[in-house]
């Protein structure tokens, strides 16, 4: 039996019906690589089944205290079932992407069991009509519940539950046994036993944790003072994605590779991370411009930051703080927005071994007596509304293994992770970079974004505008093509929705220009008439005595 750590508790005590907190996962897979050149449902059962048995954390369940007295915790489930766990599902034909999409953000959208272990995974067939996918091509969505696991740990579960080759050797059953870990089910009494023994000791560690903490802010403080921080970048102005969320989600991505990306960063002397938030800043700047929501001010971004190399490896799940940064969205040029960008990326990580960065364990230092009962009242009232988050999205940038990886023997294809949303924080970017290739994938709010494939054409066209900045007539005629295509596109739309919000305008401009039109067209009218009526008049005068002359004998 082991009790969950600070973080570990805060994604427990912020869970709730609207807002799960768990993240997530998709990967595609070619199954040509197996044995056979094709996978079945039990090879992949099989897969979990013998690795899941070497990582106890999966096969344990979460037993909270009674009354919320105490943080919970973990135990292991004497009725673990992997085959609950697992599902098999196919798309309805044509089984095209946005199905894929589709499907994915459905799943995402449902809370897990919290009584049982707390992950799921989906093995999806079907996708005959994604373009660039083998023939057969299937697709693994999980889901974890972020208590189990954060960025870097997810990173290291997908790695655990794959093959580095093919064919891969048998384990050694004898060198390396199945882990344990603790009690089945510890009893009400024994939980509420070791909550009220810990008391002392938990209060005594809340007021040295407090103050030191007071301390930590006010040495930040003086530090900003003298100028040897720069200023924090907490504020954002409000935009569609701080609002309240539904239960619903939506799921999209993009992938380029990282060639690709390592050609726009030398060319601007800048890092990789510089880079994919730059080209995230520029489809925020699109998306919204072509809805007439670009706010005058720069948007801002949290950012999660791995802990684990400063606080070395500890019995907590999590290890994440967080940091933020301007996006600076409302600059146009976009050279100027990416050295901005990395100006304020820079001044953010000073800000690493702040207290600023761990304020996300907050919601894990109250027991859950008092943290559920107050995250519950956020959700339901609504209350973002009035105590916005400061940050207009989430950006995390988790790097994966640098080589392929197999499940069942099939080649794993490409990668995309899923992140959580919450109430003033309703748009995630992910950005995951594995075997040569570069993916960045969203998770959002479908009433705050009902148009997520434009969400992704708007990440085209902000990478293209980049590379075009950056690498100027250096790219390749095909690579040319594809993106005043995809451009264009953007622009089209962009073009049509700003008409559509001009339209009442236009309408009563056109409107006044046809009624000035008309009158200037009878006025003319009038005139010539009139003129004709008088040269007819003229006409007829001068030939009235001729005619006179002519009945004279």
């Amino acid at each position: 039996m082991r009790q969950l750590g600070i973080i570990d508790s805060a994604f427990i005590n912020l869970e709730n019906p609207t807002v799960p907190q768990h993240i997530g996962g998709l990967g595609i897979y070619d199954p040509s690589t197996a044995p056979g050149g094709f996978v079945r449902f039990k090879d992949v059962l099989a897969g979990f089944e013998r690795r899941l048995a070497r990582m106890p954390i999966f096969r344990t369940r979460l037993v909270e205290v009674p009354f919320g007295l105490d943080r919970p915790y973990w135990v292991l489930d004497p009725h673990f079932d992997v085959e609950f766990h697992i599902r098999h599902i196919a798309l309805p034909k044509p089984g095209d992407w946005r199905q894929l999409c589709i499907q994915v953000a459905r799943l995402h959208s449902r809370p897990i069991d919290m009584s049982r272990p707390l992950w799921e995974a989906y093995i999806i067939e079907g996708l005959d009509n994604i373009p660039d996918l083998p023939k057969g091509s299937f697709a693994v969505y999980t889901k974890m519940h972020h208590s189990l696991v954060d960025g870097g740990g997810g990173a290291n579960f997908m790695a655990a539950i794959h093959d580095l080759e093919p064919v891969p050797p048998a384990p050694d059953e004898s060198r390396d046994p199945p882990a344990r870990f603790g009690d089945l089910q510890p009893s009400d009494v024994r939980l509420i036993s070791k909550s009220l023994l810990r008391t002392g000791t938990r209060l005594v560690s809340t007021v040295r944790g407090t103050g030191r903490l007071l301390g930590e802010f006010a040495s930040m403080a003086r530090r900003i003072l003298n100028e040897e921080l720069p200023p924090a970048q907490l504020s954002s102005p409000k935009t569609r994605f701080d609002q309240p969320v539904g239960h619903n989600r939506v799921f999209e991505a993009t992938q380029f590779t990282m060639d690709e990306i390592k050609a726009l960063k030398n060319a601007a002397n800048v890092t990789v991370n510089d880079i994919c938030v730059a080209i995230v800043a520029g489809a925020m700047r699109q998306y919204l411009l072509a809805h007439n929501e670009l706010p005058e001010e720069s948007l801002a971004a949290s950012m999660p930051v791995n802990m684990r190399s400063r606080v070395g490896e500890t019995q907590d799940n999590n290890q994440v703080g967080a940091m933020q940064a301007q996006l600076h969205t409302n600059i146009k040029d976009p050279l100027e927005r990416l050295a901005a960008i990395k100006k304020s990326l820079d001044a953010a990580k000073a800000y690493i071994d702040t207290p600023l960065v761990r304020i996300v364990a907050l919601p894990g230092a109250l027991p859950p007596l008092i943290a559920k009962p107050l995250a519950r009242t956020y959700v339901r009232n609504k209350l973002t509304r009035y105590l916005p988050m400061g940050q207009a999205t989430v950006i995390t940038n988790v790097p994966g293994p640098p080589f392929d990886l197999y499940c069942a023997g099939a080649r794993m294809v490409t990668y995309y992770p899923l992140g959580l949303i919450n109430p003033g924080l309703g748009l995630f970017h992910a950005i995951f970079s594995c075997a040569g290739k570069v993916a960045i994938s969203i998770t959002g709010d479908r009433d705050q974004m009902p148009d997520p494939e434009f969400y992704r054409e708007c990440l085209d066209a902000s990478y293209d505008e980049l590379r075009k900045a950056l690498l100027g007539t250096g790219v390749p005629a095909l690579a040319a093509k594809a993106t005043a295509k995809r451009t264009a596109k953007v622009v089209r739309k962009t073009e049509a929705k700003a008409t559509r919000a001009a339209k009442p305008q236009a309408k009563a401009k056109t409107q006044a220009k046809t009624q000035a039109k008309a009158k200037t067209q009878a006025k003319a009218k009038t005139q010539a008439k009139a003129k004709a009526k008088a040269k007819a008049r003229a006409k007829a005068a001068k030939a009235a005595p001729k005619r006179a002359r002519r009945s004279i004998p």
